[in-house]
């Protein structure tokens, strides 16, 4: 009988696997009876033979296809590619493992379906990883969980791509396996593009503008620097070195990597390498020292997957990354999360006391497959193979591809798993329209004594943050870097005040440095014959803030020019960002094209386009005191002064005796009180309220005038001594005169580009001599109408033809002299902050005294435009305020007047005399009188009268008034 059951056996084994598979489910469902007993029971034998007889006929017609239902099949075979004896692996073993029972015993979730797990080892090995996977898909495998490693998922996506068999990765993070080429890989762990752009946004925090990359060279390394590259340079900073070595290199090969690092500028490294082999690196960074303040280490999710690993860190292992800060994978804190953390304790099969977030990412993997696999049946969908017969073998090959198949409804598969959606250890999963992750998050942790801390997370929701990231994805999403914190990081070295980043680079080249070798204007910056071979302005300056950094800077000076005539500053900076040189030190102005391409430091000179022209004294004018004002300003002046005079008399003339008189001596008195108010030199003294009112705010108004009046003809006279055709740059573009510019300088170009002058107006001029010849000559006679230059070098000009020449009209550019260095150089921020405190401590006045010193020429500097005459419009403000003030005086005043005229005028004395009694009936008079009998010459009597004589007139008509009545009570009784 045994006989007959190896025979049976023999022939499985040469039948496809997944025929065999099922022969021997079958055989399990019978342990206890042996094939004599079979032979026995004639309705199993005849089973058994049936069945054995179909699969030899099937397998003998490889074009047919195996169909078979979920209701079935009871056995799904899932397979799992993966190096087992790696860091990832050794985590990810057990886990996987742990989900497969987990599935297979879970009752809600496909039942009467059980999930088979085929695993191969891919051994690290792009090879072997690619026979592996041919081998699992002759299995008839639905999916695939893994690979681990970025390059063996790029070979073993085109099989599944041609086999229609969906690939679940929990560890390949290449960005290039999301693109078309790759429809059946699914990537259920995070995307090293997101992490990448973490890392970007934890170097800018702390204003760092270049990193160095240190990874492995594969496709994993690669590609996952690119895509930092990438996300840098959105940033405008950059990765200035990469450093690059083999999977497997020797320490020997580390060493000698990292000390050409070393000699490197920067000081922020980055390290994306594979977890089995990275630890090396920091073991070889302690050696040479590279551990210690000053240096900053950042690294992938590869570091905390390999400390993950052990509860309890080995000491040695931490003593090697102190301040080493790195990426995690963010997993959310959930209850079935520490569930499965409870249950890792209890797993036999596994080779370490703790687990990292792949393992995670590799269970929520198989959980992802099973729901997928459940909606995909429960829809009523069926598991079927087809033979592919592009892969018939038809060459002899022992390969034996012919027993691949397809599989059928992988597409509608593939569908499905990128369509559910559960939450899982990681959190929520559940793909975007990228076929990645949703809510990419981070925790970014440093290495501090024996273990990590968190001081922060990133999520490409909100950046860089200390809340969890589950707390804001209900928020607005908010990449503001004002709004983004981390708590204090612990750098190598045990400090917590950030790095500066970087340091002058310690491989022996020093500073290139471009001094333009000048023709003329020798104080700002020339050839000498000292050892750095060059002297003046620019070069003190520069020393001098060179001297301020805290670190060395060895530099070697470099004449640009042949010191003939002026060098081209626009190709100098062309220079810097070409890389011919590292720096340019001279009078080298900042201009907008310029910062462009090059980053200057702070302006240590002021600067800006001036006009100078040749000009001639004006000749005198006598009437030159009339131009302060306008005609109409000084017709209503001279109005104001006789009208205020007579509101003033009007006011006074009752009540002070200066004002009173024969009409002749009134009038001169009005006028000669008028205009003496101009000089304050009035002698009649005002004595009623209305009058000293109207005078105070009449004299406030001639102050402004004098004032106004004495400094408007203080500039006519002093200022205005001067006349030229060209009185500032809108003249100068308007005429058609030739134009002198320094040779080399921006102003050429500036003039033509900016301003639309034509080219054949502008005359390059190489020095002092040529500038006060043209000027001389003028342009009639060969010469220029004007010079345009930068400032600094006009007052030289000015200096070396004392003052024979003018600056007219004003800067008409604002801009300065700047130090040129490449982009994004560390030393133009530390050489602007040095600058800044030369300013602040004089030493920058001092520098500029001792080569720039200058006889001032600003008395006769000026401008020679026509100062305007002060118009009314500049002061009828004040007018109106003083009219009206005499007006309310006026009025006032009469009817003050009019008032007493009608209550107290007296009657003529003789009617009083004659006048009979009045009848008792008729009430006494009171002295008043209607407005129909009023005189205009008896009111103008009345006025002219003292306002003594008024008052002695109201008593008299009291006592008059009083003594009527008394008779008329005496006569009544």
């Amino acid at each position: 009988m045994d006989t007959v059951r190896f025979s049976v056996l023999e022939n499985l084994d040469s039948l496809p696997k997944a025929k065999v598979l099922c022969f021997k489910t079958m055989l399990r469902g019978f342990p206890k009876l042996e094939i004599d007993a079979l032979i026995m029971k004639p309705m199993v034998i005849f089973l058994v033979f049936g069945m054995w007889v179909m699969v030899v006929v099937v397998k003998g017609k490889p074009g047919n296809t195996t169909s078979s239902s979920s209701r079935m099949h009871s056995v799904v075979n899932v397979g799992a590619l993966f190096t087992v004896n790696s860091v990832i692996g050794r985590s990810v073993k057990p886990a996987i493992a742990a989900a497969i029972d987990d599935v297979n015993s879970n009752p809600t979730i496909l039942v009467g379906t059980r999930l088979n797990l085929i695993l191969h080892d891919t051994n690290c090995s792009g090879f072997l990883g690619t026979i592996g996977a041919l081998q699992l898909m002759e299995n008839d495998v639905v999916a695939a969980i893994g690979p681990q490693s970025s390059g063996i998922a790029h070979v073993i996506s085109h099989v599944v791509n041609e086999l229609h068999v969906p690939l679940l990765s929990f560890g390949a993070t290449d960005p290039t396996l999301s693109s078309l080429e790759y429809p059946y890989f699914i990537r259920t762990t995070q995307n090293d593009y997101h992490q990448m752009s973490a890392i970007t946004d934890f170097v800018l925090h702390f204003d760092w503008k270049e990193v160095i990359a240190i990874f492995v060279d594969d496709d994993y390394g690669r590609n996952g620097i690119s895509a930092l590259s990438d996300a840098l340079s959105k940033k405008h900073a950059k990765i200035s070195y990469k450093a690059s070595f083999t999977s497997g290199a020797s320490e020997r090969e580390i060493t000698e990597l990292l000390i050409g690092v070393n000699l490197r500028e920067s000081r922020v490294y980055v390290v994306h390498v594979n977890p089995d082999s990275g630890l090396e690196i920091f073991a070889v960074a302690k050696k040479l020292g590279m551990m210690t303040s000053g240096y900053i280490w950042i690294t992938t999710d590869w570091l905390p997957a390999v400390l993950d690993l052990s509860e309890l860190p080995d000491p040695d292992t931490m003593n090697l990354i102190q301040g080493v800060v790195s990426l995690r994978q963010h997993t959310s804190s959930s209850d079935i999360k520490k569930s499965f953390g409870k249950k890792w304790k209890n797993i036999k099969e596994k080779e370490t006391s703790s687990f990292n977030s792949y393992a995670l990412y590799a269970y929520d993997s198989v959980w992802l497959l099973a729901h997928a696999l459940d909606k995909f049946l429960k829809s009523g969908n069926s598991i079927t193979f087809s033979y592919d017969p592009k892969l018939r073998n038809t060459n002899g090959s022992e390969l034996r591809l012919s027993e691949l198949r397809i599989f059928n409804e992988g597409e509608k598969l593939l569908e499905t798993i990128l369509t559910t959606t559960f939450v899982g250890l990681t959190g929520e999963v559940k793909f975007n329209e990228d076929k990645n992750l949703i809510h990419p998050a981070y925790d970014i942790v440093n290495t501090v004594g024996t273990g990590v801390r968190i001081i922060g997370y990133w999520s490409n929701h909100s950046g860089l943050s200390v809340a969890v990231p589950e707390s804001l994805y209900a928020k607005p999403s908010n990449h503001s870097p004002a709004d983004e914190r981390l708590y204090s990081v612990i750098w190598p070295g045990e400090t917590t005040k950030p790095p500066r980043g970087w340091v002058f680079p310690n491989n022996g080249t020093p500073l290139r440095v471009a001094v333009p070798y000048r023709y003329s204007y020798k104080e700002v910056v020339t050839k000498d014959k000292s050892p750095e071979g060059v002297r003046g302005y620019c070069i003190d300056v520069f020393e001098a803030a060179v001297n301020l950094l805290p670190y060395p800077v060895p530099r070697k000076y470099f004449l640009y020019g042949d010191g003939r005539r002026n060098p081209s500053y626009t190709n100098l900076v062309n220079s810097v960002a070409q890389n011919t040189y590292d720096a340019a030190v001279g009078d080298v102005t900042i201009t907008t094209n310029r910062t462009r391409i090059v980053d200057f430091t702070q302006p240590y000179m002021e600067s800006g386009l001036v006009i100078v022209v040749a000009v001639k004294e004006a000749k005198p004018q006598p009437w030159a005191f009339l131009k302060p004002f306008t005609i109409e300003m000084w017709l209503v002046t001279g109005g104001f002064f006789l009208f205020v005079g007579c509101v003033v008399w009007t006011l006074e003339h009752r009540l002070n005796h200066e004002f009173r008189g024969p009409p002749r001596q009134q009038i001169i008195t009005i006028f000669w009180f008028s205009f003496s108010t101009m000089f304050f030199s009035h002698r009649e003294n005002t004595v009623s309220t209305m009058g000293r009112f109207v005078l105070i705010l009449w004299l406030f108004v001639v102050l402004i005038i004098n004032s106004s009046y004495t400094a408007s003809l203080t500039s006519i006279l002093t200022v205005q001594q001067l006349t030229s055709r060209i009185e500032g740059i809108d003249s100068l573009i308007s005429s058609n005169d030739p134009i002198g510019v320094q040779d080399g300088t921006f102003a050429y170009n500036y003039l033509v580009r900016d301003l639309n002058i034509l080219e054949s107006r502008i005359k390059p001029l190489r020095d002092e001599v040529e500038y006060v010849n043209a000027l001389r000559l003028g342009p009639k006679a060969g010469g220029v109408a004007a010079i345009v230059d930068e400032l600094p070098y006009i007052e030289l000009f000015m200096r070396y033809t004392k003052c024979e020449f003018r600056i007219v009209g004003e800067e008409f550019t604002k801009s300065g002299w700047g130090f040129a260095f490449q982009r994004d150089s560390p030393l133009a921020v530390d050489l602007s902050t040095a600058i800044l405190q030369l300013s602040e401590n004089g030493d920058l006045q001092r520098i500029h005294d001792k080569w720039l010193s200058l006889a001032s020429c600003s008395s006769q500097t000026t401008q020679v435009e026509e100062t305007s005459s002060l118009s009314l419009k500049n002061f009828w403000g004040l007018f109106l305020i003083c009219g009206v003030a005499c007006f309310i005086s006026l009025s006032i005043f009469f009817c003050s007047i009019l008032c007493q005229y009608l209550r107290f005028i007296p009657h003529d004395e003789e009617a009083h005399d004659h006048e009979t009694v009045e009848p008792p009936s008729q009430t006494p008079r009171t002295g008043r009188r209607s407005l129909r009998g009023i005189s205009f010459k008896d009111l103008v009597d009345f006025y002219d009268r003292k306002e003594a004589e008024i008052k002695e007139m109201v008593r008299r008509n009291r006592r008059h008034a009083s003594r009527d009545s008394d008779e008329h009570n005496s006569s009544s009784s």
